[in-house]
């Protein structure tokens, strides 16, 4: 059948596929978080302290789909604050079992727990004395029975309607391995400040900087005093060019802040002859300068406002920020 004369699957049939699929998953995640309540708690908690007592890294190792889950697992842990590697397991027995040390945790991965291809590496933990963690859903398997700690999954069915393509069962060796990373991560007391180290590039590393980093200080910021007429502080706002200017109060502290929005609602003939107080907005939004960007730009999205002073402990204005300069840096 040509292209042209093919016809697509009915829009409703498609989706009830797709629903079938997510149901079947869902209910595989749901089985493995009911096993918690029993031995797979007590070894998840055994294998958490085993990786965190670790001198060297978390190594692991699969084939197939769940080489490429222990693969994702892998990043996960080293962008989190555990050392971690992948192995592939075809690869270990030309020279890649090396990399494996007697200091670290080899973590294998195998649905059925018989691929051969984890021979070598089962071999060589065994032979070295190497920490080696099972996730598989048969503890009687080859690789359950040579393991120090088995992570048995409950056998559920696959969304493959085959019952063949490995979907349900790697979804629930994905989920296992994030809650393994954020068991350590909080384990290790591992904060966003931490995180940034591991991601300084891209949108994400963007909002890992902070407030400190990106702030305009000193002379631009946009600042009069309470005594400051109107008609100087319009002035002030237009030199500055951000459309905003902060009112400090005798003792240099942020005490209001006059906006675009101040000035449309005192707008009349005698707005410059009045005094900056009987405008701004007192009491305005400010953060400290080692606010996370991304805190902030959750903070103004919420308070509806595009620029901010940060102050230190006595509330006296240190930087400024405004939108701008976080889409700049590509934080937003």
């Amino acid at each position: 059948m040509s292209a042209a004369t093919e016809k697509s699957a009915p829009i409703g049939e498609t989706v009830a596929s797709a629903y079938r699929t997510i149901g079947n998953e869902i209910a595989g995640l749901q089985l493995m978080s009911e096993a918690f309540a029993g031995a797979l708690g007590a070894t998840f908690a055994a294998v958490v302290d085993l990786m965190r007592a670790a001198r060297g890294r978390v190594v692991i190792s699969g084939i197939g789909k769940s080489g490429h889950i222990g693969s994702k697992m892998a990043a996960t842990f080293a962008s989190t604050g555990t050392p971690a590697f992948f192995v592939h397991a075809s690869e270990a027995s030309h020279g890649d079992l090396g990399m494996i040390t007697t200091d670290d945790v080899v973590l294998a991965l195998s649905w059925s727990g018989e691929s051969s291809e984890l021979a070598s590496v089962i071999a060589y933990t065994r032979r070295f004395a190497v920490p080696l963690v099972a996730i598989t859903s048969s503890a009687a398997s080859t690789l359950g029975r040579a393991a120090d700690h088995v992570l048995e999954l409950p056998r559920a069915e696959e969304a493959c309607p085959h019952g063949l393509a490995p979907t349900t069962s790697t979804t629930m060796q994905l989920a296992l391995g994030d809650a393994l990373a954020i068991a350590l991560l909080e384990a290790r007391g591992f904060t966003a400040l931490d995180f940034r180290i591991y991601h300084p590039g891209g949108k994400l590393g963007a909002s890992l900087k902070l407030i400190r980093d990106v702030m305009h200080g000193n002379d631009r910021m946009p600042l009069v005093d309470i005594a400051t007429p109107m008609g100087e502080a319009l002035l002030a706002m237009t030199a500055k060019g951000f459309g905003v200017v902060g009112v400090r109060d005798g003792d240099g502290r942020l005490i209001g802040i006059v906006t675009d929005g101040d000035l449309r609602r005192h707008l009349s003939p005698d707005l410059i002859y009045l005094k900056v107080e009987e405008v701004m907005t007192a009491n305005p939004k400010t953060l400290r300068p080692d606010t996370l960007v991304g805190t902030a730009i959750d903070m103004m999205n919420r308070k509806g406002i595009t620029s901010i002073f940060a102050v230190d402990d006595d509330h006296r204005p240190v930087g400024f920020v405004h939108m701008h300069d976080l889409v700049r840096i590509g934080a937003v």
